[in-house]
């Protein structure tokens, strides 16, 4: 496993401490006056989900976490369970807990694809730790206030529910049954797809 410098950690990384595997989530080298450089960043665990922050300094070095990932396709969601199949092999489907999905469940339309990310603990079994959407996806809208003329020229939004589920905050043109992209990893709209 290869061991990554303080100035290494850095955002959308792999880490692994203790034998669990940290995603960095945001990260800030800095240099105060005469004190050597440091790393201030902030660290979600894959496996309880919990954040926390941790300073690494000029000496420091991490194991990078071997994180494998693999396509799925997400099934349907029904009573809060959500079920995906291999793609290759639609009989082997799996459920997987709520905990796991994080934010990406408000995205996963069925029969679409997902990507699965699994670690590998000190026994050498496979862990399912996490869900990734793809970055952008499209989605159509099903709920929209109307937007109330002459409004547009101030550039507002309103809060609009998409087929999945999730409300976002849209320009005052969308309307019920128009696709938008949405970028999954800020949770904010894109632009309006064309039908």
């Amino acid at each position: 496993m290869a061991m990554l410098e303080y100035n290494e950690i850095l955002l959308r990384k792999f880490i692994s401490i203790d034998g669990a595997p940290y995603e960095v989530l945001d990260a800030h080298i800095f240099r105060m006056q005469q004190r050597k450089p440091q790393n201030k960043t902030k660290l979600k665990n894959l496996i309880t989900g919990s954040v926390m922050e941790m300073t690494f300094h000029a000496s420091d070095k991490v194991e990078e976490a071997e994180i494998g990932k693999r396509e799925i396709k997400f099934l349907y969601t029904n009573k809060g369970e959500s079920w995906f199949c291999e793609t290759n092999d639609p009989s082997k489907r799996f459920q997987l807990k709520e905990s796991v999905l994080g934010t990406a469940a408000k995205y996963m339309k069925p029969n679409s694809m997902v990507e699965i990310l699994t670690f590998e603990d000190d026994n050498e079994e496979e862990r399912i730790i996490g869900v990734k959407t793809p970055v952008k996806v499209d989605l159509a809208v099903v709920e929209a206030p109307p937007g109330i003329k002459g409004d547009s020229a101030r550039g507002g939004g309103k809060v609009v529910k998409l087929e999945t589920g999730a409300e976002i905050t849209a320009p005052l043109f969308i309307n019920v049954g128009d696709i938008v992209k949405i970028n999954t990893e800020t949770d904010e709209y894109v632009e309006r797809v064309n039908k």
